[in-house]
């Protein structure tokens, strides 16, 4: 049986990550190390990027909240870090390989959550994901990424003040999956907004059927991405906020029950724009339908217009005498009943809407 490549193995030839955080070092114009990492107490940053070895003496202090991110990690980084924070040989198997779904599990040595940032590209309506993995362990927080497609900044904004100081790594975990479920939301307008403009698309005669199906299909196949990230979310959030697990404080709950409710509201409108997609497409085979019906009712029409004109200028030219049989009147006779008949055909079709 093959076995599934880690990230250290999938993302080797990757360069190490910038700092999402800062937007670069310490001047903010060069490129920051791989490993990130901030101590706070009380609420306040003491120390940031301070080594990995370092991480034993900060966790000793009990007033301090400490936050580790690998990126792109190394080996020896993942071993320093598991040994220190006494990982499951699973839970650290699962934060380097790629592809693991959303879930959320407890160890007797510490939680692991596992996620997915998202991110969609207004014009093609293609939505790309970035997995990320966390393991809580005390009032450590350790985020493990294969790359730096998710932007930290935002996350790190959200941490710092006065909530930090109150209710610990509980807070830390939220400004993480707060910022996830922003994500989806704002994926799921951008599909909204996406599937009006396929509705506009649909009745514009100027748009071609192709390009129709083609849009459909992308934003069909966002929606089941989206939607694929999304409901394992709610299961893991679910077991996260429960009170045996410890993380979420009293003061928290509501917080954590916003996120859960955002979560909710993605599901749905989700579920809801792929029905509306779903009948965009069978609009558009009705409308396509209706459009052949009046093409051939068009062509009836005119074949019936053609048909009675054959009929006289076929009798008139029969091979046995018959009355002004050669005679101008007989010819004058002959062209008013074409006029006469392919007017009368015309008007009577045109009212009944076949022309």
């Amino acid at each position: 049986m093959t076995r599934q490549a880690t990230r250290g193995e999938r993302y080797g030839a990757v360069q190490r990550c910038d700092s999402p955080a800062d937007g670069g070092g310490p001047d903010g114009g060069g490129p920051a190390a791989a490993v990130r990492t901030r101590a706070w107490r009380a609420g306040v940053v003491v120390e940031e990027d301070f080594p990995l070895a370092e991480l034993h003496r900060y966790r000793e202090q009990e007033d301090v909240v400490v936050w580790v991110d690998l990126c792109a990690p190394r080996s020896d980084e993942v071993r320093l870090v598991a040994k220190e924070l006494q990982l499951d040989a699973h839970a650290v198997e699962d934060a380097l390989a790629a592809g693991e779904r959303p879930k959320f599990d407890r160890y007797p040595s510490h939680l692991f959550l596992n996620t997915y940032a998202v991110r969609i590209d207004v014009a093609s309506g293609e939505l790309t994901s970035h997995e990320i993995s966390a393991f809580i362990a005390g009032r450590t927080l350790v985020t493990v990424r294969p790359d730096d497609g998710f932007d930290l900044a935002a996350v790190t904004r959200r941490w710092d003040g006065e909530t930090l100081a109150a209710h610990g790594v509980g807070h830390l975990v939220h400004g993480l999956v707060d910022e996830v479920v922003d994500g989806y939301l704002a994926a799921a307008q951008t599909l909204d907004d996406a599937s009006e403009d396929l509705e506009d698309m649909l009745f514009d005669e100027q748009t071609p059927e192709q390009a129709v199906h083609r849009r459909s299909f992308e934003l069909r196949k966002s929606l089941v991405l989206l939607r694929r990230r999304v409901v394992p979310m709610r299961d893991a959030l679910t077991r996260l906020m429960r009170p045996d697990v410890g993380l979420v404080t009293d003061g928290l709950v509501a917080s954590y029950q916003d996120v859960y409710d955002h979560i909710l509201r993605v599901m749905e409108w989700a579920d809801s724009l792929r029905d509306l997609i779903t009948s965009v497409l069978d609009t558009n085979l009705t409308i396509q339908s209706n459009r052949l019906n009046l093409v051939m009712k068009k062509l009836t029409g005119w074949a019936a217009v053609i048909a009675v004109p054959t009929l006289v200028t076929g009798f008139f030219g029969q091979n046995v005498p018959f009355p002004g049989n050669g005679e101008h009147w007989g010819f004058e006779i002959d062209l008013g009943l074409l006029v006469i008949s392919m007017t009368a055909l015309f008007v009577i079709f045109r009212r009944r809407g076949w022309l």
